[in-house]
C-alpha cells in the first residue's frame, strides 16, 4: 500500500509541475519567444561544434573528415608539450594576462571609483562619453592607429623621443609589446568595464553615507568601508569570470599588432593556435592545443570559485 502511495504521489507532483510549467509559458510566451533567437544561436554555434573536439586525438585529414581519419590518440598533446614553442606561448600567455589582472581589471573599477565622487554632472558625462568611444570604434581601426603612432614619424614615439628612447619603430622592440598591448587594452575598456561599477555603486543605500558623515568620516573612508564592501560581490563575480578566461589572451588585438621580430614575447597560445591551424593545416595538432587551453581556463574558474566560496562567500555556484 505504501509503495502505491507513493506511486500516487510521484504522479501528482510530475501533473503538478507541468501544469505549472504550462501556466508559466501562457503567461510568458512571448518573454519565452524572445529567448528563442538566443538558444538557437548557442545551439548551433557554441554546443553542435562540440563533436569536433576529437579531431584533437586524430591526424585529422579534410578529405577525410571526422569519422573516417587516423586515430593518434594523445600524440598531438605529447608533440605539443615537447615541442620548441611550448614554453614560449606558454611564459607569454601567462604573462600578459597577469598584466590583464595587475593594470586592466582594476582600471574601471578605479574610474567608477572616481566618477562617483565627481558632483559636477557635465563633467561627468563628457568623461563617461569619452571613455566609452573606444569600445565602439572597430579594433581594426584601433590597432592601425597604434602601429602609426608607435610607427617612425608617429605621434606615440614622438613624444617617447623626448624621454631619450630610441628613433626606432615601438612594434620591433619585444621588451615593450606587454607594455603596449596592456595600454591599448585599458584605453578599450576601462569606460565601457566600468558601467557595471557605476550600476553597483548606485545601489548602495545613500544613508550609509550620511550616517557615516555624521560619525565624522571623510570622503576616504566613506569609500573604503563603506562604497567597496557595496560593489565586493560585483567585482568578485566578475573577478571568477575574469579568471575562467586566464589562458584567453585577445587573439584579434595581438595578431592586428604583432609581427615576426617581436614572436619573443608576443606569440601566445590563441595565435599559435591560428598559425598552425589555418596557415600551416595541422588541424589535429591546433585543436589539441586549443582544447589544453581551455582545460587550464576551466580548472581555473572552478578552483577561483572555490576559494571565492571558501573565503568571502560568493560564488558563481
Amino acid at each position: 500500500m505504501s509503495e502505491l502511495v507513493s506511486e500516487k504521489r510521484v504522479l501528482i507532483i510530475k501533473k503538478l509541475k507541468t501544469n505549472i510549467i504550462r501556466k508559466d509559458f501562457k503567461r510568458n510566451k512571448q518573454l519565452y519567444l524572445m529567448i528563442l533567437p538566443v538558444l538557437i544561436f548557442y545551439i548551433i554555434f557554441q554546443y553542435a561544434p562540440i563533436y569536433g573536439i576529437v579531431i584533437a586525438f586524430q591526424d585529422y585529414n579534410l578529405g577525410k573528415g571526422v569519422f573516417h581519419s587516423p586515430w593518434v590518440g594523445f600524440s598531438n598533446f605529447l608533440d605539443f608539450f615537447q615541442g620548441v614553442y611550448f614554453s614560449r606561448v606558454l611564459v607569454n600567455t601567462v604573462l600578459i594576462s597577469l598584466y590583464y589582472y595587475i593594470f586592466v581589471f582594476p582600471a574601471p573599477i578605479i574610474l567608477a571609483l572616481l566618477l562617483n565622487e565627481v558632483r559636477n554632472r557635465y563633467f561627468k558625462s563628457f568623461v563617461q562619453t569619452v571613455s566609452y568611444l573606444p569600445h565602439f570604434v572597430s579594433l581594426v581601426v584601433v590597432c592601425g592607429l597604434v602601429v602609426e603612432f608607435t610607427g617612425k614619424g608617429g605621434l606615440i614615439l614622438d613624444i617617447a623621443k623626448l624621454f631619450g628612447a630610441k628613433d626606432m619603430n615601438l612594434l620591433l622592440r619585444p621588451e615593450l609589446f606587454r607594455i603596449i598591448y596592456t595600454s591599448l587594452t585599458v584605453w578599450i575598456t576601462i569606460g565601457w568595464s566600468s558601467i557595471i561599477y557605476l550600476a553597483a555603486l548606485s545601489s548602495i543605500d545613500s544613508a550609509l553615507y550620511e550616517a557615516s558623515y555624521i560619525d565624522g568620516a571623510n570622503r576616504w573612508e566613506q569609500m573604503w568601508h563603506i562604497t567597496l564592501p557595496g560593489i565586493a560581490p560585483t567585482i568578485i563575480t566578475l573577478l571568477i569570470l575574469a579568471i575562467g578566461t586566464f589562458m584567453d589572451v585577445s587573439f584579434e588585438k595581438i595578431l592586428l599588432l604583432y609581427n615576426p621580430g617581436i614572436y619573443s614575447t608576443a606569440d601566445v597560445i590563441s595565435t599559435y593556435v591560428y598559425r598552425t591551424g589555418l596557415i600551416q593545416l595541422k588541424f589535429g595538432y591546433s585543436a589539441a592545443v586549443d582544447l589544453f587551453n581551455s582545460l587550464i581556463n576551466l580548472i581555473m574558474i572552478i578552483i577561483a570559485n572555490s576559494i571565492s566560496r571558501k573565503v568571502c562567500e560568493n560564488s558563481l555556484w
